[in-house]
């Protein structure tokens, strides 16, 4: 279970890095922009409470249950990972330059490069235009791959993104995860697209309804 930070802890989370949650033939690998600071306190991805990432994730099929931050390396067995565009520790991502984008680019090609997945997936659009200078780029699939991986941009799932409530969020992630784990679908002109094995794929319906 998670421990919630101090003010000490946080005060010392600046500049971390975190480890990736990361191995070869992923279906999916999810690119945050930055950890925030409960992120380089915990040393978990989307740590802080009020980030949708995880229930996001749950709620639009990807995870047969809701995660907890500290669960994290079990993404690993449903073929999902995470890293992040920016390695060190802010308390907004607005703290971060546009060089440093840049460089997170080419680092994340070099991850895709060693670790082939079938997708990409950067969390906030936003970044994605700054990082490989596509400033016209949308939110979902892109045209031109990553190394062979498929590229799609996803809203920030950050609770500060007053754009995309929950559901919308999770409509977003869904469209991914169906095109993710179509049965032999080529993204990006790569080569067919990686399933987890049978078994651990979460359920088609596992996404709760909007209330209406």
């Amino acid at each position: 279970m998670n421990r919630r930070p101090d003010a000490s802890d946080l005060a010392v989370a600046r500049e971390r890095t975190i480890p990736d949650v990361i191995g070869p033939g992923l279906a999916v690998l999810f690119c945050g922009i930055n950890p925030g600071l409960w992120s380089g306190a915990l040393g978990q991805h989307f740590a802080r409470p009020g980030n949708r990432f995880w229930p996001t994730l749950h709620r639009s099929g990807f995870t047969p249950r809701q995660l907890r931050p500290d669960e994290q390396t079990e993404l690993l067995s449903y073929g999902l990972g995470v890293t992040n565009l920016v390695p060190r520790t802010t308390a907004r991502a607005d703290e971060l330059g546009r060089d440093e984008m840049v460089l997170g680019a080419a680092r994340l090609l070099g991850l895709v490069a060693d670790y082939k997945p079938a997708w990409v997936a950067v969390l906030g659009v936003t970044a994605y235009r700054l990082g490989f200078g596509r400033p016209k780029a949308r939110v979902g699939r892109q045209e031109e791959p990553l190394a062979r991986a498929g590229i799609w941009v996803l809203p920030n799932p950050s609770g500060l993104n007053a754009h995309y409530q929950l559901d919308a969020l999770t409509d977003q992630f869904a469209l991914l995860r169906e095109v993710a784990f179509a049965a032999h679908r080529s993204p990006g002109g790569s080569p067919e697209g990686q399933r987890p094995p049978e078994g651990q794929r979460p359920p088609p319906t596992s996404r709760k309804a909007p209330v209406t």
